[in-house]
């Protein structure tokens, strides 16, 4: 059972990965349920899986996001369909939620995405811990800036710079990356060994999972 707080009815870094990571659990063997906020109530049958959209308002000024407060409707959804792992996108539901979850026995993890747009991507410190949003970037070959005391340098490798400081650490190493001749490429080859095979597999050893037996 995942949740995902945070989510708009459109694209975006949080859904696509969400979407991805459905698909790779229900390819492994595993039912994958996903409850996220919406404008309306909705039940469908995905490709990632069973998506259950709870009605939900919008964070103002914040893009058109929901966040499920309805916690009592929530846990009444939770409690009939009696999931054996949550997985939450968010640390405030991670708090309520972790405690359902200890008192129903069921394991729970935290998993969070960011994403950001431009044509050159700058993350801060504060950026997506497992780095979904630098993988857009250099999937897309588009080199990426990110900051030295973040755990993206690890990420990004070669086909990017690890700023220090402020904006003018920034600025100089996006015109370093300009003058790159083989920018481009380096950054579409380091997304390749960043598969979603292999967060899916991440996040199920997460779980203390396996895949599971093929269906029949």
């Amino acid at each position: 059972m995942r949740i995902a707080n945070f989510v708009t009815e459109s694209s975006g870094g949080l859904r696509t990965a969400l979407g991805e990571l459905g698909a790779g659990y229900g390819a492994a063997g595993h039912e994958a349920v996903l409850i996220v906020p919406g404008a309306r109530r909705a039940d469908m049958c995905t490709a990632q899986g069973r998506v259950i959209t709870l009605p939900a308002p919008e964070v103002p000024g914040m893009g058109g996001y929901r966040v499920l407060l309805d916690r009592r409707r929530t846990a009444a959804l939770l409690r009939e369909l009696a999931p054996d792992r949550v997985e939450v996108s968010d640390r405030a539901t991670l708090r309520w939620v972790g405690r359902w979850a200890r008192r129903a026995g069921v394991p729970s993890v935290m998993v969070s995405h960011e994403s950001l747009d431009g044509l050159l991507r700058l993350f801060g410190p504060a950026s997506s811990r497992f780095g979904l949003a630098a993988l857009e970037a250099l999937a897309s070959g588009t080199p990426v800036v990110v900051s030295e005391d973040s755990a993206l340098p690890e990420v990004i490798g070669g086909a990017g710079i690890a700023a220090a400081g402020e904006g003018s650490a920034y600025a100089r190493a996006v015109l370093t990356l300009m003058d790159r001749p083989e920018r481009r490429r380096a950054a579409r080859e380091r997304a390749r060994g960043y598969p979603w095979a292999a967060s899916v597999a991440g996040f199920l050893a997460a779980h203390g999972v396996v895949a599971a037996p093929a269906r029949r």
